[in-house]
C-alpha cells in the first residue's frame, strides 16, 4: 500500500449541487432559493435565536449561577490525598510539585477527609480545618500557622 493509492471509499464523497447554472441542470435561475424574499438574497437570513421580534427563548428563560473568580487561584487538600502523596512537610511549594494542586494555585487548605497515619508537618502557607488539625496533631505531625 502506498499513500498514493490511497482513495475514499465508494460513495463516501458526494459532489456538491451546483446551483444557478442554467435552465437545464434543474435548479438554474433563481438556484432553489425560491421567489423575493429575505432568505432569497444574497446575506439575507436572519440570527441564531432571532424570533421575527418577538422575545427569544434564551432571553425570556431565567438568568442563574454564579463562578467564582477567587476559585481558580485556591484548592482543597484531603487529608487522604496528604497520606497517599508521601511528603513529610506540606508546603504550598510541595503541593504543587506533587500535582496535588493546579500550578496557579495561591492558597491552598487541607480538609478532614480519611484519615493519616504517619507524622507530617504542615508549613504556615497552607491552611488547615480544626478537624485536620486535631488529626494531624493525632498521628504525632505538627501545624504551624502564623
Amino acid at each position: 500500500m502506498y499513500l498514493n493509492s490511497l482513495k475514499p471509499a465508494k460513495g463516501s464523497n458526494k459532489a456538491s449541487k451546483r446551483v444557478g447554472r442554467g435552465i437545464g441542470s434543474g435548479s438554474g435561475k433563481t438556484a432553489g432559493r425560491g421567489h423575493k424574499g429575505q432568505k432569497s438574497r444574497s446575506g439575507g437570513g436572519v440570527r441564531a435565536g432571532f424570533e421575527g421580534g418577538q422575545m427569544p427563548l434564551q432571553m425570556r428563560l431565567p438568568k442563574f449561577g454564579f463562578t467564582s473568580r477567587i476559585s481558580r487561584f485556591v484548592s482543597q487538600v484531603r487529608l487522604s490525598e496528604i497520606e497517599s502523596c508521601g511528603l513529610d512537610t506540606i508546603s504550598l511549594k510541595s503541593l504543587i510539585e506533587a500535582k496535588l494542586v493546579p500550578m496557579q494555585t495561591r492558597k491552598a487548605k487541607i480538609f478532614l477527609s480519611g484519615e493519616i497515619k504517619r507524622k507530617v508537618s504542615v508549613d504556615d502557607s497552607v491552611a488547615v480545618t480544626r478537624g485536620a488539625r486535631a488529626a494531624i496533631e493525632a498521628a504525632g505531625g505538627q501545624v504551624t500557622q502564623a
